[in-house]
């Protein structure tokens, strides 16, 4: 009896891979003792090499003559990494976004575990007390408050503690661990992680369950109704949690994962950034005490892979993670919690474009269990479809406790002299509130010193030569980069054009808006929070804590400040410029620069001190603006609805964007009008076909983009055209340095 007939059929693989489809492969000689099992990663012989791949189907039937089908290299893994549901979830995804199966199977992995790599131990690196602890009298850290909460934490514990779950208890905690090691009080250890043995993982007082509410907050009226309308029935319901800022989404989370904790079921929580990530980490480790599991890309490939096995296993009964922790595999799922489902960081932008916030309902549908979508600033599309009655709409109309909504004023700054970006109101109010002891946040979503270095002599201006954008002044390294394909210069001395010295800087971005800072509050703290100020692990979770225990009168930052962060000393907030969002090309202009103002003034006074949101504007009678000021996001939104039905737009519409690129001005037009000449004869009278165009930024890191839109007035008709069209796009002659690919429900670009 051969391999192939004791296999019963053949072994059906996705390769990692940048090819469509599915292969087949026979059996792998000698064939394993154990049957061969879907989910598993192979080793596979794939053109002149091999090539790492998934077995997704055993015993199938295939249309390949047998001299042309190769037996599988080697088994990769005793045990599957994915189980039957996990396949079907990531296979639909790959068939409706449209991306490769291997693409999207091995994209779901960590990073370690896409190549031929055996699994790590299952050990994680910790710490435990030495005797010496035992004999330390306590006066003897009065003076060390970090290390006598590290040793606290050891002794309660009763055994060693692994370094997450130090840092998820105390934050950045490295320099107290170093100093107690010093001492000769602690020392590093490897701790068991007990992938296997879920029930066992952690020993906690509290019982089965393993459930322990700390601390709990009373809910009002509007937060128990919302617990209460997730928490009854079973299976699959997907809900809005539509709250003001501050109204306390946090809170009603919390007791939804203690209720599913204590059923029994894991916990998915997804957020938009990693910067969210340790504050969540922290209230959650407060809160309940069951083993945690964190996935965002700041964490070690090792980590990484520990984390998603804890999770897979069942061992790690809760997960906080960004984007792709929505592939995770979770045996018993029992809720699913989108925070901040509104922000564009959900959405994928390359690779396969997915959005976690859609595929989250999808593993909701799966797993027959609740998914709960939360907002201050909700979707068009998630309003709309709570409108259609497809999700439960629940509102939390005012803030929590003794918060109330800040006031907000409008400072005209046209022909007003600023001081870098700063208008005189503003700036008297934050001396008025520094010196009432209380917090300011500034923002400005622009990073570097200034956008753009000029030549007063001639009018030269810092152009990228890879892209149709500028290069952006930064002073703290006194280089010239483009935040778009990363290009760095030295900072001339003089004009490249025509040599003149007078080279000065446009505009204001942050770092500028931090110098003025410094020179009118000399000796007040302040803290600038932008991608490069914290691009050293750790310190986006130092500035935060600083802030929270009120040390940095003064924040300024970029959108990483404006996000779900409980800042309870703030009570005036003052935003530089939001204006480009009323004028954007991208129909979902308005919308955005809406949820950002909204999200940036629900940071002002969120405790028992009034807050107070000053905009900076030279537009302040802009129709947008004022509907928003005068009535709020929802009468903003329910407007700007009604404006997406009367054009036809999403969410009454779905979309579909081929985009391509070359290095060569016309090959990307060229392929795409091709492309068009295919689909219109499968498109139909409803499915309208715009270009090819180029696309808002032509020139990226020196390749020549394009894209063509297909709009269908439903799903089931655009998923049907892509179908029957791409599998011809790809068939095209095409330049072998062009690059193309498809971005369904697109969220850019447009």
């Amino acid at each position: 009896m051969t391999g192939a007939d004791r296999a019963e059929g053949c072994l059906r693989v996705a390769v990692a891979a940048p090819l469509p489809g599915l292969f087949d492969y026979l059996p792998p000689q000698p064939l394993p003792r154990r049957p061969m099992e879907s989910g598993v990663r192979v080793l596979v012989p794939f053109g002149r090499g091999r090539r790492v791949g998934m077995i997704v189907g055993v015993g199938v039937q295939t249309t390949l003559p047998p001299e042309r089908l190769k037996p599988i290299a080697a088994l990769l893994d005793e045990q599957p990494l994915l189980g039957a549901q996990d396949l079907r979830f990531l296979l639909w995804s790959a068939e409706y976004y449209r991306c490769n199966p291997g693409e999207a199977l091995f994209g779901a992995l960590p990073a370690r575990l896409r190549r031929p790599r055996p699994l790590v131990q299952t050990t994680l690196p910790g710490w435990r007390l030495t005797p010496d602890a035992d004999r330390l009298r306590a006066e003897a850290l009065r003076r060390a408050p970090r290390q006598a909460q590290v040793l606290a934490l050891l002794r309660g514990a009763g055994a060693a503690v692994d370094t997450a779950s130090l840092r998820a208890r105390l934050g950045d905690c490295a320099a107290a661990l170093k100093a107690l090691q010093a001492k000769g009080l602690i020392a590093r250890c490897q701790i068991q992680s007990g992938w296997d043995d879920a029930a066992g993982v952690d020993a906690l007082e509290d019982g089965a369950a393993g459930v322990a509410m700390e601390a709990a907050l009373a809910l009002n009226a509007e937060q128990q109704a919302a617990l209460s309308a997730v928490e009854e029935g079973d299976g699959f319901r997907c809900f809005l949690l539509d709250g003001v800022t501050g109204s306390g989404k946090t809170e009603v989370y919390l007791h939804l994962i203690a209720s599913t904790l204590a059923r029994g079921g894991q916990v998915m929580v997804l957020v938009p950034e990693i910067g969210l990530t340790p504050q969540l980490q922290r209230r959650f480790a407060e809160r309940v005490r069951v083993p945690m599991a964190v996935l965002h890309s700041s964490l070690g490939e090792r980590e990484r892979e520990i984390a998603w096995r804890r999770a897979a296993g069942g061992v790690a009964r809760l997960l906080l993670g960004t984007r792709s922790a929505v592939f995770t595999p979770m045996p018993d799922l029992g809720l699913i919690i989108v925070d901040e489902e509104h922000d564009l960081s959900f959405k994928q932008q390359d690779g396969c474009r997915y959005s976690a916030r859609d595929l989250a309902v999808r593993r909701g549908q799966q797993a027959r269990c609740p998914v709960l979508l939360g907002s201050a600033t909700p979707s068009l599309e998630t309003l709309q479809n709570a409108r259609q009655g497809r999700y439960r709409h629940l509102i939390l109309s005012r803030r929590a406790g003794a918060a109330r909504d800040p006031r907000i004023l409008v400072a005209d700054i046209r022909a007003q002299p600023l001081e870098s970006g700063i208008c005189h109101a503003l700036m008297q109010r934050m001396h008025v509130e520094v010196e009432a002891g209380n917090q300011v946040l500034l923002f400005l979503n622009r990073r570097g010193f200034s956008p753009v270095l000029t030549c007063h002599d001639c009018g030269w201006i810092s152009e990228c030569p890879n892209c149709d954008a500028r290069l952006t002044l930064h002073r703290a390294h006194n280089r010239l980069l483009c935040h778009h394909c990363g290009l760095s210069r030295p900072l001339p001395s003089h004009c490249p054009y025509c040599e003149g010295p007078d080279l000065r800087p446009l505009g204001q971005g942050t770092e500028r808006v931090e110098d003025a800072l410094r020179q009118s509050f000399p000796g007040i703290p302040l803290a600038r929070i932008d991608r490069d100020s914290t691009r050293r692990r750790g310190e986006l979770e130092r500035l935060l804590a600083a802030a929270r225990r009120g040390e940095l009168p003064i924040l300024l930052g970029t959108q990483m400040l404006a996000k779900g962060h409980h800042l309870p000393g703030i009570t005036l907030v003052g935003i530089l410029d939001l204006d480009q969002g009323l004028y954007g090309s991208d129909f979902r202009a308005a919308e955005r620069m809406a949820q950002l103002l909204v999200q940036v003034a629900g940071r002002a006074g969120r405790a028992q001190r009034p807050g107070t949101v000053l905009l900076q504007t030279r537009h302040p009678r802009h129709p947008l603006l004022e509907r928003l000021l005068r009535a709020g996001y929802p009468a903003f939104a329910a407007a700007a609805l009604e404006e997406r039905r009367a054009a036809a737009l999403p969410p009454f519409s779905h979309q579909a964007l081929l985009r391509a690129d070359s290095p060569t001005e016309r090959a990307a037009m060229d392929f795409l009008g091709q492309a068009l000449e295919l689909a219109r004869p499968l498109a139909g009278r409803d499915i309208a076909l715009w270009g090819p165009a180029p696309a808002a930024m032509e020139r990226r890191a020196g390749r020549i983009r394009a894209q063509l839109l297909a709009q269908a007035p439903a799903r089931a008709r655009l998923q049907g055209l892509l179908s029957r069209w791409l599998p011809l796009v790809r068939a095209l002659p095409a330049p072998g340095d062009l690059r193309w690919g498809v971005d369904v429900d697109p969220q850019e670009g447009l």
